[in-house]
């Protein structure tokens, strides 16, 4: 049996959540369907996307694989049903566009790919910059939208936001580390260890004030703007590292030597998200980019009326 979009959207949505239960409440269904759903999508690929354990689910190297092609497949699904529809625009125009470096390839790779799908006619320029920067082009109108870190955004007076995606902060560790068998992982283990620490956005600000509340100073091992450099540090056994968990790829080059885990406790998360200038009279192209986005995040969120 060929596995339908509604199955593909299950599986997103537990991938996301950690839990059956978060993603049936996320999407508003029954936990009975999301798990006949799962189980399902398991028996026609013949793998195993996640592993179970008491306090949720884990998804399997398989399963990481498995997500990226569902992701896809979905962001298609909208473009063509956009196509379809006739809301795809031959016209010029010019967009310029933001972005901070944890954001970059994370969440604006896709987004920006599925944008000059659609918007083909559209000049689009990009710069990568910090977030206070980018907000000063943003209210100094140099810049349409930034897509960015919003849950540290300086100037919510002058600026609209509106959130694409939230990421709850994880433990990186070797393999065979003594903190990767802990059944439960709490800030204090983490104070004695050797940071790797990411100085972009808000991540090292972030890791300070959690080890700060337990009365703990960081023990920071290395310092560093790169993802994969604290992917291969973390891999071979420099250090452990506190990152939002979108930003986890275990199919990378160093991937499977790294496991993430849950830190008990209340972490903050990151917020991604769209900024513009409060009140501004936006082009028609970036007001099509803000449509296409929300779009998506729909398609992610909710159920879709198609495989059912």
């Amino acid at each position: 049996m060929a596995f339908t979009i509604r199955q593909l959207q299950f599986f997103i949505a537990v991938a996301e959540q950690g839990t059956v239960s978060g993603a049936a409440q996320n999407l508003s269904i029954s936990q009975s369907s999301v798990t006949e759903a799962i189980k399902e999508l398991e028996s026609d690929l013949g793998v195993e996307l996640f592993e179970r354990h008491p306090r949720g689910l884990n998804i399997t190297h398989k399963g990481h694989q498995f997500l990226r092609h569902a992701t896809k497949i979905l962001a298609d699904v909208s473009d063509a049903r956009r196509a379809f529809f006739g809301e795809q625009i031959v016209a010029g125009g010019r967009l310029q566009l933001g972005v901070t470096s944890l954001v970059a390839g994370y969440v604006l790779s896709d987004l920006l790919a599925r944008y000059r799908r659609a918007y083909p006619g559209v000049e689009v320029s990009a710069i990568e910059d910090n977030g206070d920067y980018l907000e000063h082009l943003l209210i100094g109108g140099k810049l349409d939208i930034a897509v960015m870190v919003t849950s540290n955004l300086r100037d919510r007076t002058a600026l609209q936001s509106e959130i694409l995606e939230v990421s709850a902060y994880r433990l990186w560790v070797p393999l065979g580390h003594p903190l990767a068998g802990a059944d439960i992982i709490g800030i204090g283990d983490i104070a004695s260890e050797p940071l790797i620490m990411l100085t972009v956005d808000e991540i090292e600000e972030n890791t300070g004030k959690l080890l700060a509340a337990i009365g703990a100073k960081p023990h920071v091992a290395f310092r560093t703007r790169s993802v994969e450099a604290v992917r291969s540090l973390v891999a071979t056994g420099a250090g452990v590292a506190l990152l939002p968990d979108l930003v986890y790829r275990p199919w990378s080059l160093e991937g499977d030597r790294i496991e993430s885990r849950d830190i008990s406790g209340a972490l903050p998360v990151v917020q991604v998200g769209m900024v513009w200038r409060r009140g501004s009279g936006l082009p028609q192209a970036a007001r099509d980019f803000i449509g296409l986005a929300q779009s998506q995040r729909m398609v992610r969120q909710r159920p879709d009326k198609i495989g059912r």
